[in-house]
């Protein structure tokens, strides 16, 4: 049985952003850690990104639109104080893949299985997954995403992202091209879904930081569900 350590499954989830950046950083982090050891750089970059990080933050608050953009802005610095040290060191392609690897992996597991356990244990998965989409929206996302929903009934929720805070900061900071990294953090509970299983599929086809003009997140039933075997 998979395990919730974000508390999807109860039905009222509303996402605690101080916390879940803390874990997130720090799992970051320590990755970064590994990142040095496994290239045989000094241990006191880690040292050195962290009130770097501190620097990023205070210079660029002025971004901040309100409090859900306080925790993504700490988040989005994180990845460009690592990538200044990492760059010149490991090359663009390198540095980029160690970030990618250091903001997915560390929370990886349990995203995908409290993502699983909330579908398995949902009355109707689709509804489950399209009410914590909408409180991360609220709660977690907040006035530096632009959202539209052309499409939002019983059958349907598209949800399309026309502005990226996340993206804004890194081209204020100069590193757009690590957008893509934190596109690719969705893929932990994308990957959860199951089609069959759960009676809906999940497409987004681009994203802002992968050129697109939005990012397209789409909910759509598929019919009947598959009974769960676990």
């Amino acid at each position: 049985m998979a395990t919730d350590q974000f508390g999807l499954t109860g039905g009222d989830y509303v996402p605690d952003p101080e916390q879940e950046t803390a874990l997130l950083i720090e799992g970051f982090f320590g990755h970064i850690a590994a990142v040095l050891r496994e290239h045989s750089l000094p241990e006191n970059l880690l040292a050195a990104m962290r009130p770097r990080h501190e620097e990023l933050e205070t210079a660029n608050a002025h971004l901040i639109v309100d409090e859900p953009a306080r925790f993504n802005l700490r988040i989005t610095l994180a990845l460009v104080a690592a990538y200044e040290s990492l760059l010149p060191r490991l090359g663009r392609e390198a540095a980029i893949s160690a970030i990618r690897a250091a903001l997915i992996e560390p929370l990886g597991d349990a995203v995908r299985a409290g993502t699983r356990a909330m579908l398995d244990t949902a009355p109707d998965p689709f509804t489950a997954l399209v009410a914590v989409s909408k409180s991360r929206e609220e709660h977690a996302f907040g006035e530096g995403f632009t959202f539209r929903r052309p499409v939002d009934d019983d059958r349907r929720y598209f949800l399309d992202i026309h502005r990226c805070f996340y993206h804004d900061v890194l081209v204020a900071n100069s590193a757009p091209e690590l957008t893509p990294v934190l596109c690719a953090f969705d893929g932990n509970w994308i990957e959860a879904i199951d089609p069959d299983r759960d009676g809906f599929r999940f497409e987004r086809t681009t994203t802002i930081g992968l050129g697109g003009t939005h990012c397209p997140f789409h909910f759509t039933r598929t019919g009947a569900r598959e009974p769960a075997t676990d």
